[in-house]
């Protein structure tokens, strides 16, 4: 059984930064494209960053380039997403998710990136 578990969030001030784990179990992480989705209060789920298993590559959406960054450990079976110079449009629900295909014709994929699981999330505000 694929398990995801968020942990990180909280209440960050603008301009603060925080990190996000995401412990994962149940399948092969190492090889597994890996990803982060964040929602906001009335919007709709919004695709943030991804990174391939194997041969490393990361993709950002345009908002959040240089300033969050996307990382994993292998041997802990951990993803990472790591949030610089937090502004107040980026409080949300983060949750990671384990990539299966994308698909930009599909309205269930939000960006096109399609997912098998999705974590419970963990919550950032940010506020002063």
């Amino acid at each position: 059984e694929v398990q995801l578990v968020e942990s990180g969030g909280g209440l960050v001030q603008p301009g603060g930064s925080v990190r996000l784990s995401c412990a994962a179990s149940g399948f092969t992480f190492s090889s597994s494209e890996m990803m982060w989705l964040r929602q906001a209060p009335g919007k709709g789920l919004e695709w943030v960053s991804s990174i391939t298993g194997g041969r490393i590559f990361t993709y950002y959406t345009d908002s959040v380039k240089g300033r969050f960054t996307i990382s994993r450990d292998n041997a802990k079976n951990t993803l990472y997403l790591q949030l610089n110079s937090l502004k107040t449009e980026d409080a949300a629900m983060y949750y990671c998710a384990k990539f299966e295909r994308y698909d930009p014709e599909s309205s269930a994929c939000p960006g096109g990136y399609c997912y098998t699981d999705r974590g419970v999330g963990t919550q950032v505000t940010v506020s002063s």
